[in-house]
């Protein structure tokens, strides 16, 4: 131990991982001053920049922490702390703040004023809520809040508009606003999955950067349209899962239609939609560049042929279907074959409407020839 404090007095770096502890040295909250002999060159010591505490046994993050005033990452998780200090707000560099897997029930007001707060994970505690503080802290650009018991989102998040990873997977979510999102114009990964959300808001459309979008078992009945917006989607996911436990089978999506504008994000790679209730699959949407996807579960009694265009799909999942016109030994076969099939499907299509063309277009002819063969015996 002493080893490592009197080497974090020279780098201002301190692991302390992983080493039982259940409280925090007080070497540590007075900076690590008098740490080292005579010898030590104390001209040459840095103040403490990042402090790495975690898989400890820590119950009490002391008022003290103010006296790190130089550092900028601060890691606590997979500890046992109930609450964090007011003094965290007095830490002017912090950058990086994990406190992940511990048992906290709220988080300071006073966290707001770390203003230079970039990254902050409070994901696997027992919050009710965030602080609407954290609308002050402008830099932040990833807030991890997953597996908690939040039910909503704090309206001053609107004003952290750097935010480009947010995950709040696991919560009482029941809607997200559409002044919030609106507001998060540069966000590039969004998981509201496994909460309570009716519905996707309209402001999605918005996000023309978001590129995964995770809202898999909610109570989401529809994609509005708008979705259209979101050019740079690769990763859209909306099913749910089949394997859910009783306490939480109520979160399952329910969508009955796949809206028309889908078919225009060119870059969506990964499409999710198992276990709703789709009756059919639009043939706008056979456009897309699709390398997976999921329609398993879903009431789809056909598909149309022009999916056998979609030759980019490497996975394309249709179990648990009443699919009436496709041998089972294609929907549970490989996708290239299923593929071949609709195609051939697709030609024959083409053929017979060309034929029925071809035969109005020679009956018309001969009406022409026997009104022109009339007139002229006339």
């Amino acid at each position: 131990m002493d080893r490592l404090l009197k080497n974090a007095r020279s780098s201002g770096s301190l692991n302390l991982s992983n080493r039982s502890l259940s409280e925090i040295p007080d070497e540590v909250y007075r900076n690590l001053e008098g740490i080292g002999g005579a010898d030590d060159k104390w001209w040459e010591a840095v103040e403490l920049q990042k402090l790495i505490l975690a898989h400890n046994s820590i119950e009490l993050l002391k008022e003290d922490i103010r006296n790190l005033s130089c550092l900028a990452v601060l890691n606590l998780s997979h500890n046992s702390l109930s609450q964090l200090p007011a003094a965290i707000g007095e830490l002017p560099q912090l950058k990086m703040l994990d406190v992940s897997h511990n048992s906290i029930l709220t988080i300071p007001e006073e966290i707001g004023s770390a203003a230079s707060l970039v990254k902050f994970d409070c994901s696997n505690n027992q919050l009710k809520e965030l602080p609407s503080s954290l609308g002050r802290c402008l830099e932040l650009s990833d807030l991890k809040g997953s597996n908690n018991l939040i039910a909503s989102l704090p309206e001053d998040l609107a004003n952290c508009s750097k935010l480009s990873k947010l995950d709040m997977e696991g919560n009482k979510l029941t809607v997200i606003s559409e002044n919030t999102i609106s507001s998060w114009t540069v966000l590039t990964e969004l998981n509201a999955s496994k909460n309570m959300l009716n519905g996707i808001p309209v402001g999605i459309g918005g996000l023309s950067r978001l590129i995964r979008l995770d809202l898999h078992q909610n109570r989401i009945s529809s994609i509005p349209s708008s979705i259209i917006g979101c050019h740079s989607l690769a990763e859209f996911y909306l099913g749910s899962d089949t394997y859910c436990t009783f306490q939480t089978q109520f979160r399952n999506n329910n969508i009955s239609i796949i809206p028309v504008e889908i078919g225009e994000l060119s870059r969506l790679g990964t499409l999710d939609l198992q276990s709703n209730q789709l009756k059919e699959y639009p043939v706008e949407a056979c456009k897309l560049s699709l390398l997976v996807l999921n329609l398993s579960n879903n009431s789809l009694s056909g598909l149309p042929p022009e999916m056998g265009k979609m030759t980019s799909l490497r996975k394309l999942l249709l179990s648990g279907n009443p699919l009436r016109t496709l041998r089972s030994s294609l929907v549970t076969g490989p996708t290239p074959a299923l593929l071949r099939f609709l195609r051939s499907r697709l030609s024959e299509g083409e053929d017979s409407e060309a034929t029925s063309t071809s035969k109005k277009d020679i009956v018309a002819m001969a009406t022409r020839l026997s009104i022109t063969s009339k007139e002229d015996g006339g």
